[in-house]
């Protein structure tokens, strides 16, 4: 309803600014429409080999990301047609074929030629941190869309780089508040081998310690899952998963498999009956299907729309991100890349982003506040922050890095 009635208020306000000027003209010689100020959105992704589901009934994504962006677009030209602004997305793909820095290199180049100044990465840590380094991507300032990483926020900001997805960190401290919450202080940690299980490892300990939760035993996943899809695929999954459960006494199991490998196997197969969370079970994420509330639906039903799929965590940070864009142009009434970028990283700036609060950028890292909401398969459980945890200036800053805790030491 809010928003419905600012396009209404906007659009009075710009039949109002146009009264004096067609009162002035001559009969039957009305003025000729005044033309729309463009506002240039690149988006930079990558190619990469399609990722075959764990199941049949999740979709093979091959446009996450960019579906987001172009959603955004959509509802950026929705306000902007009212302001005379226009919002074009510019996309760029790096192809996996031959030298990745070179390629990377050549489209950010190709960007730039085009007047991109304002730049969504959709991109993995190490690709945006090359990107970063090139001297075309010195004068944009870049939205990552994708990277997890807390190295990014921390010992690796940049001046001209803002996160709308949330740090491994930030959704690690979301998850451990409702644990806290519950009571459920005691946990078993099982995390798989590859770096990036390792780190979302490490924002869980991390977490416990901040909260007062104690991890009383840890394990690794090294355990070969064989062909679930065979005849005796569950028979053999039904006897590994409670070796490799069994353990000190714990309330819950927390997971850390980012490739989703092997923890949607150990819900219900545990050696003592307890509930499954992190990447697997109780999820904490930007964005998932199950959250209604807030106007979601809303834009639920417009990406649906658009892509023929559910919005990922991806989709919603490069929404997020192209909207962020809308936002300063329609407060600021420029299109100015440099006035855009000063008010988006200003105290001014807020976005709705139906999640039940004004989002904005933290000043100290460039990471964007926002709730965390803890999806279960089929429904929403809880969205923290959690009741109780305070702070003093905005209770969204218990969630990940803290301006005291930050190694980042860039000044904006």
């Amino acid at each position: 309803m809010g928003k419905v009635l600012r396009l209404a208020a906007l659009a009075v306000i710009s039949s109002v600014s146009m009264a004096p000027a067609l009162a002035g003209a001559p009969a039957g010689n009305p003025p000729p429409p005044a033309q729309a100020q463009a506002v240039l959105v690149g988006y930079l992704g990558q190619e990469e080999p399609p990722r075959t589901p764990l199941t049949f009934l999740a979709p093979e994504l091959r446009d996450e990301g960019v579906q987001g962006a172009r959603l955004g677009i959509n509802d950026n030209n929705t306000t902007g047609r009212f302001l005379k602004q226009e919002f074009r997305l510019v996309e760029a793909v790096v192809p996996r074929a031959g030298d990745p820095a070179a390629n990377l290199a050549t489209k950010l180049g190709e960007l730039q030629s085009q007047g991109v100044k304002l730049l969504v990465a959709d991109l993995p840590a190490d690709r945006l941190a090359q990107a970063l380094d090139q001297p075309a991507a010195k004068g944009m300032l870049v939205f990552n869309a994708r990277a997890t990483d807390d190295v990014l926020r921390n010992e690796g900001c940049r001046a001209n780089l803002l996160h709308t997805i949330p740090s491994r960190r930030l959704l690690a401290d979301a998850l451990a508040q409702y644990l806290v919450w519950k009571k459920w202080n005691r946990w078993m940690l099982v995390a798989g081998k590859y770096p990036e299980d390792q780190a979302y490892a490490d924002a869980l300990r991390r977490a416990a310690k901040k909260f007062g939760a104690r991890i009383v035993e840890e394990k690794q996943w090294t355990f070969e899952e064989g062909n679930r899809r065979s005849d005796s695929g569950h028979t053999t999954v039904q006897s590994l998963v409670p070796t490799a459960t069994q353990g000190d006494d714990h309330q819950i199991l927390v997971v850390a498999d980012e490739r989703d490998i092997f923890g949607e196997y150990l819900p219900y197969r545990t050696w003592s009956p307890r509930p499954v969370a992190g990447t697997h079970g109780l999820v904490p994420t930007a964005w998932s299907r199950v959250t209604e509330a807030w106007g979601a639906t809303q834009l639920h039903s417009r990406f649906e729309k658009l892509a023929s799929r559910w919005m990922t965590q991806r989709d919603h940070a490069a929404w997020v991100a192209v909207r962020a864009i809308g936002e300063a142009a329609s407060r600021t009434k420029s299109t100015d890349p440099e006035q855009l970028s000063a008010y988006i990283r200003g105290p001014e700036f807020e976005l709705a982003a139906f999640k039940g609060q004004a989002l904005s950028f933290r000043a100290w890292d460039g990471q964007l506040r926002q709730p965390v909401l803890l999806a279960g398969e089929r429904m929403l459980v809880s969205v923290s922050p959690q009741d109780g945890f305070l702070h003093k200036t905005s209770v969204l800053d218990t969630l990940g890095d803290d301006q005291a805790d930050s190694k980042c030491k860039l000044t904006r």
